[in-house]
């Protein structure tokens, strides 16, 4: 009948969601590997492996790392994150490094977009470089 096992420890498989209630302020540096829900204010660095959602109440100020970011509320600071949706409410400034932005009608952005810096991580540099600079250095036909 209980929920806990002879462990000590929940028998329950869902997933859990942080809550950082209206009225909380934090100031540091959290990393969580599930989905966090921010209605008060965090003020540092974040590290997500999942979904930061941030509520209309909800402030971050700082260095946010995550796969998904919903904004309703208030965000300064860089993203970085595959994902990022910007709500009607939402209000987000400073630096982006995302693939994949949407930004309702009444959502706010300023700031800078980038593409997600994983993909330049893997990009073939050595390869492009050396053919670029073989295409440069071939003389051009000029037609008389």
């Amino acid at each position: 009948m209980g929920i806990f096992n002879k462990k000590g420890g929940t028998t329950s498989q869902h997933a859990t969601t942080t809550v950082i209630a209206k009225g909380c302020n934090i100031t540091g540096e959290l990393q969580l590997a599930c989905d966090i829900q921010v209605d008060g204010i965090i003020e540092g660095k974040l590290r997500l492996e999942k979904t930061l959602v941030v509520s209309n109440s909800g402030r971050l100020k700082g260095e946010i790392y995550a796969d998904k970011i919903i904004v309703n509320g208030l965000v300064e600071g860089t993203c970085y994150a595959n994902a990022i949706e910007i709500l009607d409410k939402g209000k987000v400034t400073g630096t982006i490094y995302c693939d994949d932005l949407s930004i309702e009608r009444g959502g706010c952005f300023l700031g800078s977009t980038y593409p997600a810096e994983k993909e330049q991580v893997i990009t073939l540099e050595p390869k492009d470089k050396a053919s670029a600079k073989k295409m440069n250095s071939e003389p051009k036909a000029v037609n008389e």
